[in-house]
């Protein structure tokens, strides 16, 4: 197993990417929290994990907020002992629309789900790791920090942050054997479906999208996690500073 005795916390776990995240990690041998704003999918994915023979506990946690950042970082350390890898995965999106037409009030969600809640993880986790001796960071960030589309202009600059941010990271934290890498998924059939297209969740816009693709489909949840298991293993002991497409080609 390659994860064989790692302590993982999740954000975003209880659905999307996030559950595909750890439920991998789980079945490679880590030990996971599973963080999430839903306390329902949370338990459900929790319960998941578990009843495959694996190892999790479920947090609610809102990623914006420091006091929850610590907190799903104490039940790391209470329930299983540690930390080893940090998986910034819970993202929020304004509607695909025009850049003057998005409310304040959704920009500022943007950035502090997608922005602010890095910082605030990494103020908890990373004295962890130090003492540790060293640890994983992974930022879910997405294809439109490199190949930027029209309608989800603040959702794109937001995401090109935690592009900059997971280099800049990955620079300053390497004398302590801290790995910062980010994954950039393209389009995907979760939730957030329609709010990145903009329009109803139909065949015909799914064909749309999935045409721009070169590998003619959108990513999965199993994609991002094998993307995500690889980066936080050891075979990755020497890539640090990774933004790494996961994208059928979409940016190539």
């Amino acid at each position: 197993m390659r994860l064989q005795n790692k302590i993982a916390i999740v954000t975003g776990a209880g659905s999307g990417f996030g559950a595909g995240i750890a439920k991998r990690f789980a079945a490679e041998g880590a030990a996971v929290v599973v963080a999430d704003l839903n306390d329902n999918t949370a338990t459900a994915v929790t319960r998941a994990i578990r009843d495959g023979g694996g190892q999790a506990v479920a947090v609610h946690v809102d990623v914006t907020r420091r006091a929850d950042a610590e907190a799903m970082v104490k039940a790391a350390l209470d329930a299983f002992g540690g930390l080893d890898i940090l998986v910034n995965n819970a993202g929020y999106s304004h509607r695909n629309m025009p850049l003057t037409e998005v409310s304040e009030e959704d920009f500022d969600r943007t950035y502090a789900v997608n922005v602010k809640a890095v910082y605030l993880a990494a103020v908890a986790a990373v004295p962890v790791f130090r003492r540790r001796g060293g640890g994983v960071i992974l930022n879910t960030s997405s294809t439109a920090a490199l190949r930027p589309r029209p309608g989800l202009v603040w959702y794109n600059g937001s995401k090109g942050a935690v592009n900059t941010i997971t280099r800049a990271m990955a620079l300053e934290l390497a004398g302590d054997n801290i790995r910062v890498n980010a994954i950039c998924p393209v389009i995907g059939a979760t939730g957030m479906l329609e709010t990145f297209m903009g329009k109803p969740d139909t065949p015909e816009n799914r064909a749309a999208f999935i045409a721009t693709v070169p590998l003619g489909r959108m990513s999965t949840p199993e994609d991002v996690a094998a993307a995500a298991l690889y980066l936080a293993s050891d075979e990755a002991a020497f890539l640090t500073g990774v933004c790494l497409p996961v994208d059928g080609g979409r940016t190539a």
